[in-house]
């Protein structure tokens, strides 16, 4: 995740607003940003938030 946020508050931020913004799935961010998406769910995970499919993004 060299590219992304290192806080998890500012990774938050950034992930949600490229969702909503740019990408249908976090899987399809994931593979922009060269990243594993599990990584992101791991980080998020951190500050108690997990990705919603259905709403595509990190509540």
């Amino acid at each position: 995740m060299n590219t992304l946020p290192k806080d998890p508050v500012m990774l938050l931020s950034f992930v949600n607003t490229q969702l909503r913004d740019h990408y249908p799935s976090l899987e399809e961010f994931a593979a922009t940003y060269q990243i594993d998406a599990a990584e992101v769910i791991s980080a998020l995970k951190t500050i108690d938030y997990e990705y919603d499919p259905a709403t595509n993004q990190f509540i």
